[in-house]
């Protein structure tokens, strides 16, 4: 006697966010990989931050949809992006992030199979570099963000290269985080914010490849570097380890 398999799963819709300041070249790359996926994306969002290149022209070749946020700086432009995303879930990544064929497809799935993820994130892997760069950017630049602001957070912060978070994870953020701010990682400000029912779930085999930009001068790499540094000390103590902890607790016990 066969069990009864239940009420089928409703499909999740998938919204993909790329925010996106005179990246033309990169953002072709990223899109070409999009139009690849075994699990194709339901919307693709392009938020042209902007650009005096030619970013509109090509998200209009590549039939997406357009989105312009004329504040610059990569949070208001990723805001602006989440704002609009009509999926269930939505995706996000960086212009110059080439994600593999079965991304979309790991998304979905993980989301599927565990109702309780809210929010799902890996690494990247450094592409037009050397060997010695790779490894230094995986290990330090990329490895040693998860590892110390682990520390920071309490909780693995998310990577705004490669992550998907429930809809619902932003509308409850979308007032919180420091949206209108030009100078601070909107990635790790997200991450500050979460509440303890919002976890972040690092699956360190779900990745993409990324650009080595950030090791292309020492003043792009201190920029960085720099941005790192306001995000977590330009509101002190607002935003100290301490305050974000009891902050994240005190949203739990609110749910």
């Amino acid at each position: 006697m066969r069990s009864d398999p239940g009420p089928p799963r409703t499909p999740v819709t998938i919204s993909v966010v790329i925010p996106v300041y005179n990246d033309v070249d990169f953002l072709r790359t990223c899109l070409r990989a999009l139009s690849q996926q075994r699990r194709p994306a339901d919307e693709i969002i392009v938020v042209d931050n902007a650009s005096t290149d030619a970013t509109a022209a090509v998200a209009g070749a590549a039939g997406v949809r357009l989105v312009t946020e004329p504040l610059r700086g990569i949070w208001p432009a990723s805001a602006a992006g989440y704002d609009a995303a009509i999926g269930d879930l939505i995706a996000r990544l960086d212009a110059d992030s080439v994600p593999p064929v079965d991304w979309l497809e790991r998304i979905e799935a993980r989301f599927t199979a565990d109702p309780d993820t809210a929010v799902y994130t890996g690494p990247g892997d450094f592409y037009n570099c050397g060997p010695v760069t790779a490894w230094l950017g995986d290990r330090l630049y990329i490895g040693g963000y998860f590892r110390w602001m682990g520390y920071w957070l309490g909780h693995p912060p998310l990577f705004g290269s490669n992550f998907a978070m429930r809809r619902q994870v932003w509308a409850a953020n979308r007032d919180r985080v420091r949206r209108t701010r030009p100078d601070v990682h909107d990635d790790l400000d997200f991450s500050m914010h979460l509440g303890r029912n919002e976890p972040v779930t690092l699956d360190r085999t779900l990745r993409v490849a990324i650009s080595a930009r950030p090791f292309e001068t020492p003043r792009g790499l201190g920029r960085r570097v720099a941005w790192a540094g306001r995000t977590l000390f330009s509101d002190w103590p607002e935003y100290s380890p301490w305050r974000i902890r009891r902050r994240s607790a005190a949203r739990r016990m609110l749910h």
